[in-house]
């Protein structure tokens, strides 16, 4: 398993932004589609946005179209999730999740079964 760790989250103003990014430890992470997830209590975590290994395919949760970009940097192995026009419902926390086989180039939304590693979250907080 690939290990994650997530950073940049935190408290912010309704219409404000945030960059969260999303560290791996893996020398072939070039290989990996990487997943943003996010999860509120009692509720099932959410699909958010995903990159293919290149970078050259995305995909984003209709709640996010618009206001989200998923972006990586192969050299640093790093993943990025910019978060604009925050509202409080985006208020959850954050997961990063990585695997080498799931795919972003079809027409449903990456579910968490197709990842294999996980972050630990990180809690972005919107107030109104």
């Amino acid at each position: 398993q690939v290990q994650l760790v997530e950073s940049g989250g935190g408290l912010v103003q309704a219409g404000g932004s945030l960059r969260l990014s999303c560290v791996a430890s893996e020398r072939t992470f070039a290989s990996y589609v990487m997943g943003w997830f996010r999860q509120t209590p009692g509720k099932d975590r959410e699909f958010v946005a995903a990159i293919s290994g290149r970078g050259d395919s995305t995909y984003y949760g209709d709640s996010v179209k618009g206001r989200f970009t998923i972006s990586r940097d192969n050299a640093k192995n790093t993943v990025y999730l910019h978060m604009n026009s925050l509202t409080p419902e985006d208020t959850a926390v954050y997961f990063c999740a990585a695997d080498p086989f799931a795919t972003v180039e079809g027409t449903a939304a990456p579910a968490t079964d197709d990842f294999g590693s996980w972050g630990q979250g990180a809690q972005v907080t919107v107030s109104s």
